[in-house]
């Protein structure tokens, strides 16, 4: 039954109900039974141990386990279980899901913060009696009161409406009260069904009464409501996964094939080189050409990366917060950076969701206009708060005089007589004391109405008659205003010398003199326009979604600098008569999307996301969280956005400010680009050990163990990763495009800068076990190396060359093109990163027990450490010769 369409008496009967007394106790007891509380259900929370599981279930963190598993059997199968490797693997592994875990529960308490509650009692008829309740105990049948201030708490038909004028900004996106009535509805010609924001028989979940009182009786609870349909049908939208988890996949897919095919090269080769038939009659040789393929396998995998990546993203977030960011999913992080579309709502977003005053036409003097326009009003000036609380339009007539000064009107003009407002009129009218002690009667309401029984004007201080010309020159300043998106008020007066007998519209409101229009909007937020400038120079195109009328929508538009013109505004109407294919077609023609609903929303952010846009979608009210749920990255108001909205979001504003959401964009890139850096730091050194391994191997000896290759990779490599996570981002970040999301991990030439970097460390690690097993004989011997009677000390130096180039070579990275040495600002967390790393690198090769456990019984002389330093150290000059290269060929292109 569609309620707004039938009668009172017809909804009542449906119900079941009285529309006086209510139900009876009994009955509304069953119906709670059969309908359950009225309440939207509750996403059930995933279990801790779940969740924690969940952080494994990256490709790179299974190959991780799987690599660890090999080598516990490995060594247990050779009857040396050696579990160093084991337990450094899975310190790592569990180490990023504890991290994960307590990054989203930490986001998920702050945002339970933010939440408040809504709409907890409600006024009730049962059997006859005016009860209060709990609003989750409201049935289907119920009759409610309402007045100014109550939240409605469930889906209602209008009974009674004394000036009933409600709220519903969160769910339709009007910012202006809709004044309620309890007749019957009309459906248009040619139309199907009324849209939600003109049922104005109705009241519905999620809305505030902001002026008069009514009654109404409850058609719907729980998710059987508006509400409920919105959040239920966020269930249904599917989460993507974003651009960095997309990469990581990719290089996760990446490197699990290099490891296997590396795998099988060596263990082919191995077997070749030893002679099929000593392999298979010597287990031994087996095991050990597997140990020599899983040292591969091993230096293939930046075991860092994972945990390093987790954390960065940790630290962005606890950044972003400082920042009134407040980040649900670590993933957000990253996909801000390159978003391309900004969708946002207008009221609450990117206006103040308060009506204000900003444009006077007056014909009286302006102090006699601001006070009528005041009195004229039944909202009133609260002291306490500076401002006038009451209907939204009287609030903004009354602060309008409050900033003159006046605060103090209703005292010194007290209220003799009225004409209360009504729509049928479309006006109201008070009458009060003058100080001079005279009675002053003034009438506010739709321009074209008072302007028509006015018979005189006020001009310069004086009334003069009426004349057609100054009624002609008030109508075209009336259109002029509501050009610009003004909703424009008329003011008129008229004097009296005693207390009229009879104060009825008849009786007052004709022979009136003309004081002038008022024209108001719900303004912008000071800070959006410049926070929508910085977005277009960082090639961040932003489009108003609302469900507002079109003209203001297109002012309000135009004043950011989102559209220039009408034709770039669409409505939601025009958008249902279009396919999804025109849709797609034609949807960067538009920036203003007015009186949409929340399928519109949906089919919008869409149509962008198949034009391969990342999407950003922000909203506060509950008609925006679906479309926030599809969003590539789901933007919240945390101030005034609903539960619901916020509980979707995968960021929410903690000051409901827009230009925290550019602020967080910036943060985002900064983020990525440091991870991109974090990522080539990390698998060049990870080539340089596979290649050092690979050469060695093809030679015929060992170079590495992979004990030494995870020490390596875990902690030399670890906190200089984590040190250029927390990188300045380069220059002006935000005067570049959005990098494409379809872009490889390698783009940009990185792949490149990977294999050459990795090539030039291979060279001096090797050039280092060299020099090594020239100090340790004298000489160089291929056949003492197989032997292996000739690589301690050359295994120790290669250890240091490679343990010091990637300390060295962090220093390279904070810039992939820029010189090292013109960086302005230093990063101390990288110093000191460096200064751990240096002396772990020491204690590992000269404390005996740790070096009898990774090197054997082997003692470097000094000139060896010098000589490993010195080679380590090439890496800053090679590297910047290679950068000076890259920027000349790519100024080329």
């Amino acid at each position: 039954m569609k309620e707004y369409l039938s009668s009172a008496d017809d909804v009542l009967s449906a119900q079941g109900t009285d529309g006086e007394s209510g139900l009876s106790e009994a009955a509304a007891s069953e119906r709670l039974a059969k309908h359950g509380p009225n309440k939207l259900k509750e996403e059930e929370k995933t279990p801790l141990w779940i969740r924690f599981f969940q952080q494994m279930a990256d490709p790179m963190v299974i190959m991780l386990i799987v690599a660890a598993i090999i080598s516990a059997a490995t060594g247990m199968i050779k009857g040396e279980a050696d579990w160093a490797d084991v337990i450094i693997i899975m310190f790592v592994v569990v180490v990023n899901s504890v991290l994960g875990v307590a990054q989203e529960a930490k986001s998920e308490e702050a945002l339970a913060a933010l939440q408040e509650m809504s709409a907890a009692q409600s006024k009730v008829m049962r059997g006859g009696k005016l009860v209060h309740l709990p609003s989750s105990e409201l049935v289907p049948g119920d009759v409610v009161l309402l007045e100014a201030g109550d939240a409605v708490p469930a889906d209602c038909r209008v009974l009674e409406s004394a000036s009933m004028k409600i709220e519903e900004a969160a769910l339709t996106g009007e910012s202006v009260p809709v004044e309620k009535h309890a007749g019957g509805i009309e459906l248009a010609a040619g139309a199907d069904d009324v849209p939600l924001g003109d049922r104005k028989n109705m009241c519905y979940m999620g809305s505030t009464v902001v002026y008069g009182r009514g009654r109404a009786v409850v058609c719907g609870t729980g998710m059987d409501t508006e509400m409920g349909k919105i959040a239920g049908a966020l269930s249904e939208a599917k989460e993507g996964l974003t651009p960095l988890q997309v990469k990581l996949a990719e290089l996760s897919k990446i490197l699990t094939i290099l490891v296997i095919v590396i795998c099988i090269v060596i263990f082919g080769v191995d077997i070749i080189r030893h002679g099929v038939d000593n392999v298979l009659t010597d287990p031994t040789a087996l095991l050990d050409t597997f140990m020599v393929a899983v040292s591969l396998a091993v230096a293939a995998i930046p075991e860092g990366l994972v945990a390093v990546v987790t954390i960065v993203l940790s630290l962005g977030v606890t950044k972003m917060a400082k920042r009134q960011a407040i980040i649900r999913k670590l993933s957000a992080v990253e996909t801000l950076g390159c978003t391309q579309i900004i969708c946002s709502d207008k009221t609450g977003t990117l206006t103040q969701n308060k009506m204000t005053v900003v444009k006077h036409e007056l014909a009286s003097e302006e102090n006699h206009f601001l006070a009528g326009m005041a009195l004229c009003s039944d909202a009133k000036w609260d002291a306490e708060k500076g401002e006038a609380v009451g209907e939204p339009t009287e609030c903004a007539l009354v602060n309008d005089a409050g900033k003159a000064g006046m605060t103090n009107l209703v005292a010194e003009h007290p209220r003799v007589g009225e004409a209360p407002f009504d729509s049928g009129r479309k006006m109201m009218s008070v009458v009060v004391e003058s100080l001079d002690g005279k009675y002053v009667q003034f009438t506010k309401g739709a321009p074209d109405v008072v302007l028509g029984l006015c018979t005189k004007v006020y001009e310069d201080g004086k009334v003069v008659p009426m004349t057609e010309e100054r009624r002609e020159q008030i109508l075209a300043a009336n259109k002029g205003m509501a050009d610009e998106a003004l909703r424009v008020l008329a003011l008129a007066d008229r004097i009296y010398d005693e207390v009229p007998d009879d104060c009825s519209a008849a009786a007052l409101e004709h022979d009136l003199t003309f004081c002038g229009l008022s024209g108001m909007i719900d303004p912008v937020r000071p800070e959006v326009a410049p926070a929508i400038a910085e977005a277009h120079d960082a090639g961040i195109r932003v489009v108003m979604i609302t469900g507002d009328h079109i003209d203001t929508a297109v002012a309000i538009a135009k004043q950011l600098g989102i559209v220039t013109d009408r034709s770039q505004a669409i409505t939601g109407a025009e958008i249902d008569k279009m396919s999804d294919e025109e849709l797609d077609a034609r949807i960067a023609d538009y920036g203003v999307y007015a009186r949409v609903q929340p399928e519109h929303k949906t089919r919008i952010v869409e149509a962008w996301k198949k034009k391969d846009r990342v999407v950003a979608m922000t909203g506060d009210g509950v008609n925006d969280a679906p479309s926030i749920k599809r969003a590539d990255i789901g933007v919240g108001m945390g101030i005034t956005g609903t539960d619901v909205t916020k509980n979707v979001a995968d960021m929410v504003l903690a000051d409901d400010n827009f230009a925290t959401i550019i602020n967080a964009c910036e943060e985002g890139r900064r983020i990525y680009d440091n991870i991109r850096k974090v990522i080539q730091f990390l698998l060049s050194a990870n080539l340089a050990e596979v290649f050092s391994v690979f050469i060695a191997t093809l030679i015929g000896f060992t170079i590495f163990q992979p004990v030494q290759l995870l020490w390596v990779n875990l902690v030399t490599d670890c906190f200089p990763a984590l040190a250029l996570g927390m990188e300045e981002a380069e220059g002006d970040v935000m005067k570049r495009k959005p990098r494409n999301a379809k872009d490889g991990v390698f783009a940009g030439h990185m792949g490149l800068d990977c294999i050459v970097q990795g090539l030039v460390i291979t060279a001096l690690v090797l050039a280092s076990f060299f020099v090594g097993v020239y100090f340790d004989m004298g000489y160089i011997n291929i056949a003492d190396m197989i032997a292996g009677t000739a690589d301690e000390e050359g295994v120790m130096m290669a250890f240091i060359t490679l343990n010091m180039v990637e300390i060295f070579h962090c220093f390279n990275m904070r810039s992939r093109r820029a010189s090292l040495f013109t960086m302005k600002r230093q990063n101390k967390w990288l110093w000191g990163a460096s200064a751990l790393a240096l002396v772990l690198t020491v204690i590992v090769t000269q404390v005996p027990a740790l070096a009898l456990m990774f090197f054997g019984d082997v003692t470097l002389e000094l000139r060896g450490v010098l000589w490993a330093l010195l080679l380590a150290f090439l890496i800053i000059p090679i590297n910047e010769a290679y950068k000076a290269i890259m920027r000349a060929v790519e100024k080329d292109q």
